[in-house]
């Protein structure tokens, strides 16, 4: 064999995930060997026969990885374009439907609104957005980037359009991070570099030598790899102690997509073993289940099923559709060919091509004695190159080192030490999907007067679209060195800003998560060191959440609980409303001083111990025990409690009129319950406050019942519309900001009415509204 050429040992090997048994699409050909005639038992069955096991299962037998030369030959052997093509044109298409949703050109002037006064969030502090007409510009590039990566025209600059505005745009706004959008992010720079359009592209009719071209199997390999780390990394962290025992995702038990399996389970059990135990298992087995052909139906057929029910449990935009769209990945790269050719002929002009096979490519590296395709071609059959070039070794290298960077990354937390909080890392190179839920009780903002000493309290989230800064302590940072800069507008100077902040973090205590002793402005923050000024979690304290459930259970429906957990040395201040007239607070652990500050008296209590509070009154709880303590408060919301009672005996009464057992007359105050039951816009006239809100408490459940119980033609037909005035509004401010940038801005008369006019929304979207606010569904 001549120096840096490869070998025939593979050249009709499946490729890697590929058994045998199925045809080679490497173009490669046994015929004209003068063998076929006389041998009574068919090649292929002779090269089944003598196929190794780990060639049956991988499509490349251990020598391929004996050494560099062997290694590169096997990652650019030649593969059939087509299953690519068809992923570069769905993940196009998902990812121009996504800027208008999740990225948000819909409502891109809310986030972007020039000279307002808003604290931003980047990775780097130098990254600024741009002036608002600027930035739908970035947007229109990005778009016009990801429509030409799905039709495969102008692909490479199609690329390069779309990963440098979609990444400048993910680097302007940590608030925005998910795992899902840093994968689209890592596929569109994959896409970059890979030969995607050479199927169902623009490019492919441009350019005869593009169409239908072979392209190394490299890039197969970095997608599915890709999506397998995506999976098995998830189930790693999902071996987190939280989510095997159940906290972490607990409240999705109540969703009406489990309701076949609270059938068979309880609740509990459905949480443990369904959600939990079943999200563990699908994760850590979803890589291997769809790598393997025997495993792979199994492996498609649970993870859709997977991410169709995720689309519906949480708001995570295409995330669900995209990784639907890489399942088919992991089959066979002509099952494209297979799959159209069973399309009547009349369609085929506008579908994938079935024929004639893929053509050698120049990205390719062949065996030395193989033939080319003796089927028809459109055009000649490119040069074939035998030997590895510089550009084959360059190619295997970046897939190695891309490979080993994704592994390490979600492991790499001890080098950017300064973004580790309760949970380690950027949330999104982590791969920890909703490993960890979080609820916020109690924020406080606290500023001082650097010079007058004057202390104030500042509305948390001023100056801020975005409440994620409460985790994280990178932006907190940013948030107090932002208001610092705010504030001497307002007559404040040198301003010091304290914060404090409760959180719960997987159903346990509230605590503080911050200490609250610290100016953040001043405060030192370094992306390499651990943060000073982070309290940790109470994790001694977690086997008490097995005792909230027992707790909580023995209450009745009125009484609301509340669990504390806090550090010795310091104090909570909290002000009880007039509403909440019946609250107490216990001790479960420690020792706490409660101090009434109306009445300046202090109580000491001990565990079990338990003291009333006044309602409309300012108390604080001081933990006065050598360890953190463990506390509880107690309270019933009088003033809903009696209007819950005052609903059910209008409810009674009104049913009473209804089926003529109310013999006495109704006074006028109490008429409206007959009168203005089917007028929508009748508790508006209503005098009396109580008929009034439960008027509007039954127009609001009817409408609710009435959207559960719509069809399907009438539920698409809502979300059809709700997605037409999504689109036309993004299309209108787009054209808006564009004209201005081409002659200039009009008048402001005439720009108010524009933007009016794209404001317009779909008929009952206030009242639609108004059902969210009150119920609570997302689904409505």
């Amino acid at each position: 064999m001549k120096a840096g050429a490869c070998d025939n040992a593979n050249a009709g090997a499946p490729f890697i995930e590929q058994s045998s048994g199925q045809g080679d699409l490497s173009g490669s050909s046994d015929e004209g060997e003068g063998t076929m005639d006389k041998d009574p038992v068919p090649a292929a069955e002779r090269a089944v026969e003598t196929e190794s096991m780990m060639k049956r299962l991988f499509g490349f037998e251990k020598e391929d990885l004996s050494s560099w030369h062997r290694l590169v030959c096997l990652l650019n052997r030649p593969t059939d374009p087509a299953s690519l093509g068809i992923f570069r044109f769905l993940f196009g298409m998902i990812m121009a439907i996504d800027i208008t949703q999740e990225r948000g050109l819909s409502h891109l002037d809310y986030k972007y609104l020039d000279g307002a006064p808003v604290c931003r969030f980047p990775l780097f502090n130098f990254l600024q957005p741009l002036p608002l007409d600027y930035m739908y510009l970035v947007y229109v590039v990005m778009l016009f980037g990801a429509v030409g990566i799905m039709l495969g025209c102008f692909y490479r600059l199609s690329c390069l359009m779309f990963i440098s505005t979609y990444w400048y745009i993910f680097f302007l706004d940590k608030t925005a991070w998910n795992n899902h959008s840093y994968l689209y992010g890592l596929i569109g720079f994959q896409l970059t570099f890979m030969d995607a359009n050479r199927y169902w592209s623009i490019d492919g009719l441009r350019n005869p030598k593009k169409k239908n071209g072979q392209v190394p199997l490299w890039n197969y390999t970095l997608l599915r790899f890709q999506i397998f780390i995506v999976y098995f990394i998830a189930g790693i962290k999902k071996l987190d102690a939280d989510w095997v025992q159940g906290y972490s995702m607990s409240y999705l038990a109540h969703h009406w997509l489990f309701d076949p399996f609270r059938m068979i389970l309880p609740n509990e059990m459905v949480s443990l073993l369904v959600i939990h135990g079943g999200g563990l298992c699908l994760d850590l087995s979803a890589g291997y289940l769809l790598f393997f052909d025997a495993t792979r139906p199994f492996g498609i057929f649970f993870v859709s099923y997977f991410h169709c029910m995720n689309s519906q449990l949480f708001s995570i935009g295409m995330f669900a559709y995209t990784m639907l769209a890489t399942s088919p990945l992991f089959c066979y790269p002509d099952w494209p060919r297979h799959f159209f050719a069973r399309f009547p002929k009349i369609l085929r002009p506008v579908l994938p091509i079935t024929s004639p096979p893929p053509q050698p490519s120049t990205s390719c590296v062949y065996p030395e004695t193989q033939h080319t395709s003796t089927g028809p071609q459109d055009t000649p059959p490119a040069p074939m190159a035998s030997k590895t070039q510089f550009k084959h070794k360059l190619a295997t290298l970046f897939t190695i080192l891309y490979l080993a960077e994704q592994f390490f990354l979600p492991y790499s937390h001890f080098i950017t030490q300064g973004y580790n909080n309760w949970t380690n890392g950027l949330y999104g190179y982590s791969w920890d999907m909703m490993v960890h839920s979080r609820s916020h009780q109690h924020v406080k903002i606290t500023y001082r007067d650097g010079k007058t000493g004057d202390v104030g309290y500042l509305n948390p989230g001023v100056f801020t679209q975005s409440r994620r800064w409460k985790d994280h302590g990178d932006m907190l940072k940013q948030y107090a060195t932002c208001l610092s800069l705010h504030l001497p507008h307002y007559n404040i100077s040198d301003p010091e800003i304290y914060f404090d902040i409760w959180v719960s973090i997987n159903e346990r205590f509230q605590q503080r998560i911050f200490d609250p002793r610290v100016n953040i402005v001043k405060a030192d923050w370094s992306p390499f060191r651990l943060n000073p000024w982070l309290m940790p979690l109470l994790v001694d304290l977690s086997p008490w959440r097995t005792k909230f459930q027992e707790i909580e259970g023995s209450l009745d429906n009125q009484t609301e609980i509340v669990f504390i957990a806090d550090f010795p040395g310091l104090h909570l201040e909290n002000y009880v409303s007039e509403d909440l007239g019946n609250t107490s607070v216990q001790v479960l652990q420690g020792q706490l001083n409660v101090e009434i500050v109306d009445e300046k008296k202090n109580y000491t209590l001990q565990p079990g111990e338990q003291k009333q509070l006044p309602a409309g009154a300012y108390h604080k709880v001081y933990t006065v025990s050598e360890g953190p303590s463990c506390y509880m408060y107690i309270y019933v919301n009088t003033t809903e409690a009696a209007l819950q009672r005052n609903f059910t005996k209008l409810f009674e009464l009104q049913e009473r009129v209804r089926n003529g057992t109310e013999t006495e007359p109704l006074p006028p105050e109490l008429q409206p319950l007959i009168t203005g039951e089917n007028d929508e816009g009748s508790e508006a006239n209503v005098m009396d406050p109580v008929v009034q809100l439960f008027l509007r408490r039954q127009r609001r459940m009817k409408e609710v019942k009435k959207r559960r119980e719509a069809n399907v033609y009438e539920r698409l037909n809502r979300f059809t519309v709700k997605k037409y005035y999504m689109l036309r509004r993004a299309f209108l401010m787009t054209a808006i900001a564009m004209r201005n940038l081409a002659v200039g801005l009009p008048p402001l008369e005439q720009l108010t009415r524009e933007v009016a006019f794209a404001n317009m929304k779909e008929p009952e979207t206030e009242a639609n509204q108004d059902l969210k606010d009150e119920v609570g569904h997302d689904e409505l």
